[in-house]
């Protein structure tokens, strides 16, 4: 049996972290692996779509001679296409998102488009995985010199999909129920060190350090500003991904889209919102 793997990422389809993992998931065995992925840097567009214009695509050709499609739009734009047929005769049954160059953990996973593109695939009830690896220069840093080495990282990823492709193969079902993405974090690695031990983890908190630095006042009295921090901290609190990565582990943490938070339903029910409907017709009249 083959397994249909569609790879995509938000740092671009020439992205280093895409292209390690590519070549990684090309050497498993029972995989068919296809690349649909954003034509430049989508980093941070979450969940966006695009609605208001047609989307672009085109081929590209890779240096090893296989081929990929490239588009104008964001990550999700990019699962969304392949469930919807871009790719003549194939769809897939396991969407990649990654290796995203940088950390995506605790609520970082809001704004990330790796994560995001990982959880366009539950939507269409295809299993994904989000790859991020933590940055050399500081979890967080923008930054893509080449010091990157993202081997370690691509294997882990890999065996993970190996995973998956496996269970699945043979009609068995891993531990996570439907709908459900896995969200892997890697350690930077160092001289092809491997990481010390995996983690199943849930989501941490971030303790953000942005600033709000002026740049430039424009002739029409408009402003520039950059809105950005340096380096942000976390609560490390054990269980937690951020903790997990920060001891060199590899952290799997389970994510899903629903958002509820199931403890305040109750107390909220009973609060008599129904009031507020109250002499809204009289006001209306």
């Amino acid at each position: 049996m083959t397994t249909r793997v569609l790879l995509t990422n938000d740092d671009g389809i020439h992205a280093d972290g895409l292209l390690t993992l590519r070549r990684a998931l090309a050497r498993l065995e029972g995989i068919d692996l296809r690349v649909v992925a954003p034509d430049g840097n989508r980093s941070a567009m979450a969940r966006s779509i695009t609605v208001r214009r047609p989307l672009r695509v085109h081929d590209i050709t890779f240096d090893d001679g296989g081929t990929g499609t490239a588009t104008d739009g964001t990550p999700t734009d990019c699962v969304r296409l392949a469930a919807h047929g871009i790719i003549d005769g194939w769809m897939p049954d396991l969407v990649v998102s990654g290796i995203n160059h940088g950390a995506n953990m605790g609520e970082d996973v809001t704004y990330s488009g790796t994560v995001a593109a990982a959880l366009e695939a539950v939507v269409h009830d295809i299993p994904g995985v989000a790859v991020s690896m933590s940055s050399p220069h500081g979890d967080w840093s923008l930054r893509r010199e080449d010091t990157w080495d993202f081997g370690v990282a691509a294997e882990i990823a890999a065996r993970i999909v190996a995973e998956v492709e496996r269970v699945t193969s043979r009609d068995g079902q891993l531990p996570l129920p439907r709908r459900t993405i896995l969200n892997v974090n890697v350690p930077q690695s160092r001289s092809g060190c491997t990481p010390l031990a995996v983690e199943v983890t849930r989501l941490g908190q971030r303790h953000y350090r942005d600033e709000l630095q002026p740049i430039e006042t424009h002739a029409d009295g408009s402003r520039s500003f950059w809105l950005y921090g340096s380096e942000h901290g976390f609560a490390p609190t054990p269980g937690t991904d951020l903790a997990a990565v920060a001891a060199g582990h590899v952290s799997i943490t389970p994510l899903h889209l629903d958002l509820t938070r199931q403890s305040a339903i109750a107390p909220l029910a009973g609060h008599g919102f129904e009031g507020l409907l109250d002499r809204i017709g009289e006001l209306l009249d």
